[in-house]
């Protein structure tokens, strides 16, 4: 069943009456996602080509997800996925400024919602700055609850993290774009 969630064969998707193209990461597509790390993150990148190679090369318990548009990578998401504990971890999603609230995150979120589903985990986590309220907002739309803070938790500045926690057996969702 999970190599059933984790095939994820490119393809095309509408997503608030635009066309964009969905596909697997893979590592040539690592100096674009630091591209867009940079856009988002002003000029930084928190995870490195190396990191990012590391992840891709877990097939059997990471997923990631990039997003283009005219052959432009426009955003990631990545996830982690816990067997034993049942539960998924985002560990990034990102999108270029210029095409943020547009429904892109929302999508690449509730993809990685409706893996984790099918492989019938209970709850999917992720981290936010306290400061990102935006992040925070769509996340709390999309049906994630807070739970909890870790102090100092971001290399650098030190901000705090926002813990955010979707419980899978409450969620009804449902992007409004379609396939």
């Amino acid at each position: 069943m999970r190599e059933e969630a984790f095939e994820i064969k490119h393809h095309n998707v509408v997503i608030e009456g635009e066309r964009y193209f969905v596909a697997q990461a893979t590592n040539t597509d690592i100096p674009e996602i630091l591209t867009v790390e940079r856009a988002v993150y002003d000029g930084q990148t928190p995870w490195d080509r190396m990191a990012f190679a590391n992840e891709l090369r877990r097939k059997l318990d990471r997923l990631y997800l990039v997003i283009r548009h005219n052959d432009q990578l426009l955003g990631f998401i990545g996830a982690s996925f816990d067997d034993r504990s049942k539960m998924a971890h985002i560990t990034n999603v990102a999108i270029l400024p210029e095409y943020q609230n547009r429904g892109i995150g929302s999508f690449l979120i509730e993809s990685i919602i409706k893996k984790a589903q099918f492989i019938e985990y209970k709850s999917i986590t992720l981290e936010v700055r306290k400061s990102n309220i935006t992040a925070q907002a769509l996340y709390l739309k999309i049906g994630f609850e807070k739970t909890g803070i870790k102090k100092r938790y971001y290399f650098g500045d030190h901000e705090d993290a926002i813990d955010m926690t979707l419980d899978l057996s409450k969620w009804r969702g449902g992007y409004r774009g379609s396939n």
